[in-house]
């Protein structure tokens, strides 16, 4: 019998709670006091030199965003308003866990972020080509990503990690239905989703607020590729994704998605079967059905892939006047640590590159730092509050006021069901999305060195679905027991 050793921070404190960051009460928000949440995320983002630490293989393109569908009602993000308006915007398409170098086609969530250069400064949408993700407090993020990464030792990829992480973590269950099924390969880029997965805020002129989410629907339909035809590409072109996007632009097959929201009252949020503000949960297209907002066009491939696609910076945190944050766990995580990562990755000043900089005039009191570019503010006053007229705050965009209430301590989330929407997923696929979802899981536990390890998963399988756990546990020669949910 072996006795664990206490789990510390770098100045070596013990550390009381791993798993659940410190929030004000049960939602949140996250409080910058937990100094080991911070301290992980910062450690976290510069581990790796210089490459992203994750989404480090990706392709971009310039285009612009149309309204389809006025959103004045919801939102005074001036974007989203106005049939007709255009807004210029770039995207960045990306792997996960892969390095620069690796295969386009492997199994693995595909990055979506889209900065839009608005009026009122940069507006980002970070997320993926799924709507959920397979963790929900950003305090586990690090320890995730790692289980995705190269073990140390062997430097090779280790299931075994993958494996027991998502054993011991249920409520990335969704996420890996999602995953291991066929939309775990996409045909391109060009024929998928993409989702901002969180859930954030919207506020209209007068105050009023709503919850939405982001749905980007391909118009060249969603398609799929096989894992013969990927693995085949991966050895042959393993820029194929890369490739396939850039000749399309060239030829003026311009790619278009349609974006739709989910719009939800505040007061739903406390009624709502699921955690409206858990990400690894989706919202019902019944209870809220999608409404059309715009279209997104790209026409123009980047000029130059390191100036363009490599330096762009993505952040949860841009946003613009109409937008706000919920209080999604892992959200308030990324707010801090998409910005930090940039910082370190690209420099202090990494908005202030062509590729991010807004198209609109910037003022601030921010000063120097690492490769500032321009006049570095010139002779301006260089700070604030001042006499000299410097620039002042907006009324316009501040922040809607929002009740907290309860301890600060670091508190799971309420609802722990982590096995009717994978089930749901699961039970929404054809008999041969089925097959090929269970062949992909059992390929990938065949590896597991530990048999606890594979059963622990298939129990989880089993409260999904009891069809599910049952074809895993056959497919990987196993007897498993199981409980009903």
């Amino acid at each position: 019998m072996t006795t664990n050793k206490n789990l510390t921070t770098s100045w070596g404190a013990p550390v009381g709670d791993n798993q659940n960051s410190i929030t004000a009460g049960s939602r949140g928000p996250t409080l910058i006091q937990d100094v080991h949440l911070l301290e992980k995320l910062a450690h976290f983002n510069r581990e790796r030199v210089p490459e992203r630490v994750v989404h480090a293989k990706g392709a971009g393109a310039h285009g612009y965003f149309e309204v389809t569908n006025d959103m004045s009602k919801y939102t005074k993000a001036k974007l989203f308003n106005d049939v007709g308006k255009r807004t210029p915007m770039f995207i960045r398409f990306s792997t996960v866990a892969g390095e620069l170098g690796s295969a386009d086609t492997v199994r693995d969530p595909r990055g979506f972020a889209v900065k839009f250069y608005t009026e009122e400064g940069n507006y980002d949408i970070v997320g993926n080509n799924t709507p959920i993700f397979f963790i929900r407090d950003a305090i586990k993020f690090p320890d995730f990503i790692h289980t995705q990464k190269r073990d140390p030792r062997t430097h090779l990829k280790n299931p075994t990690a993958v494996w027991d992480f998502w054993s011991l973590s249920p409520e990335s269950l969704h996420q890996v239905t999602y995953l291991m099924g066929d939309r775990g390969i996409p045909a391109t880029l060009r024929h998928m989703n993409g989702y901002g997965s969180h859930t954030f805020k919207w506020v209209n002129e007068d105050g009023q607020a709503v919850w939405v989410k982001y749905h980007f629907i391909s118009d060249q339909g969603v398609k799929n590729m096989s894992n013969e035809v990927a693995a085949k590409l991966a050895g042959e072109n393993p820029d194929y994704h890369t490739e396939d996007l850039f000749n399309a632009i060239e030829k003026g097959d311009y790619p278009s998605w349609t974006l739709y929201v989910q719009i939800m009252p505040l007061e739903d949020a406390n009624t709502y079967r699921f955690d409206p503000f858990d990400v690894t949960k989706v919202w019902s297209h019944k209870d809220y059905p999608l409404i059309e907002v715009g279209r997104m066009v790209l026409n123009k491939n980047p000029e130059n892939y390191f100036a363009e696609v490599e330096q762009a910076t993505f952040s949860p945190g841009n946003m613009v006047p109409g937008v706000e944050p919920s209080p999604d766990k892992m959200l308030q995580g990324r707010l801090f640590a998409y910005a930090d990562a940039h910082r370190y990755r690209v420099g202090v000043n990494h908005n202030q590159l062509p590729i991010n900089r807004p198209k609109v005039e910037v003022n601030n009191y921010q000063r120097d730092g690492f490769m500032a570019t321009g006049n570095n503010g010139g002779g301006s006053v260089y700070y604030e509050p001042n006499s000299f007229d410097g620039p002042k705050e907006s009324a316009h965009a501040k922040v809607t006021p929002f009740e907290v209430s309860g301890v600060a301590a670091q508190v799971a989330y309420d609802h722990d069901d982590h096995y009717t929407q994978a089930g749901d997923l699961y039970r929404l696929m054809t008999e041969d999305e089925r097959t090929r979802l269970v062949n992909n899981i059992v390929a990938s536990m065949k590896a597991v060195e530990k048999e606890e390890i594979k059963i622990r998963q298939i129990q989880h399988f089993y409260k999904a679905d009891p069809e599910y756990g049952a074809r895993v546990a056959e497919g990987l020669g196993l007897t498993v027991g199981h409980e009903t949910k």
